[in-house]
């Protein structure tokens, strides 16, 4: 079972003004003890005329979401949260918003001195285990994006699978305490949700590419794609992994580039983070 956990409002509040450049906040916060979905209860209020800025926080879902239909595994003690936003970008261009959450959060949580780094696509990683994820989910009408949501799952202080890590037990184990409630861990990641999109939309996509292959973990793995061996050298402005794969030609060795969608490889944990 996991800790319970009772999540102060007025707490994230004070210390996202506190935080922020700008004293207006541009999210409008709605918490729940638990819920089925965050990312579902920030489509049902977008459908009841919530606007772009919507913010939905958890400490638990019982029905959570991962990539790939995957069910998310929830209990109490995490943070589950999710945006909703109305962001200007083609329909083949929907990844480019997991990048930059993902980016977005990592640095931020890099400036707290939690060493995070990114496993392609959408996973943070801590020590080479698991800290949380990404799912964005998208509405498209004539091949332009015109709602997304942005779900990410964090884990703070619940139990998780020995390729996860949860952020309570790793700050225990460093002795020293960056990040020292779960109000302040939210307000760290719409922070850096809100810097991610940010990058994405006023300095552009090769920025945000270069800044977030910094934080890549997987830079230089060898993976195999049809028996063949490649080597992790970036990501495309897509989301796809770029791959330089060996082939021998007769006696010469060329190496040609390929890139993959995420979700056709496994690239596995437990390696050492950014």
């Amino acid at each position: 079972m996991g800790t319970a956990v009772e999540f102060n409002q007025q707490l994230l509040v004070n210390t996202l003004k506190a935080e922020r450049e700008h004293s207006y906040l541009p999210f409008s916060l709605h918490i729940f003890d638990s819920l089925t979905s965050t990312n579902q209860t920030a489509w049902n209020l977008l459908k009841q005329g919530a606007k772009p800025g919507c913010v939905v926080i958890a400490t638990q879902q019982t029905a959570g979401k991962g990539q790939w239909g995957r069910q998310w595994l929830s209990p109490s003690g995490g943070l589950y949260l999710s945006v909703a936003i109305t962001p200007k970008l083609e329909a083949t261009e929907s990844y480019q918003l997991t990048l930059a959450t993902a980016w977005g959060i990592a640095a931020q949580l890099q400036k707290c001195d939690v060493r995070v780094g990114i496993k392609w696509p959408n996973d943070l990683v801590l020590d080479g285990r698991k800290l949380g994820g990404i799912l964005t989910e998208t509405k498209i009408h004539k091949g332009q994006i015109t709602q997304a949501v942005i779900g990410v799952g964090i884990n703070w202080a619940n139990p998780v699978p020995q390729t996860g890590i949860n952020l309570e037990l790793w700050q225990g184990s460093q002795n020293f305490r960056p990040i020292p409630s779960l109000e302040i861990l939210a307000s760290t990641v719409l922070l850096g949700i809100e810097s991610g999109l940010e990058c994405l939309t006023i300095e552009g996509i090769n920025i945000l590419l270069s800044r977030y292959v910094e934080l890549l973990t997987n830079m230089g793995d060898e993976v195999y794609v049809n028996n063949l061996l490649g080597t992790v050298v970036g990501v495309t402005p897509q989301g796809n992994l770029r791959l330089k794969m060996a082939v021998y030609n007769t006696q010469e060795l060329i190496t040609p580039e390929i890139s993959v969608e995420p979700g056709t490889i496994s690239l596995g944990y437990c390696k050492t983070s950014v």
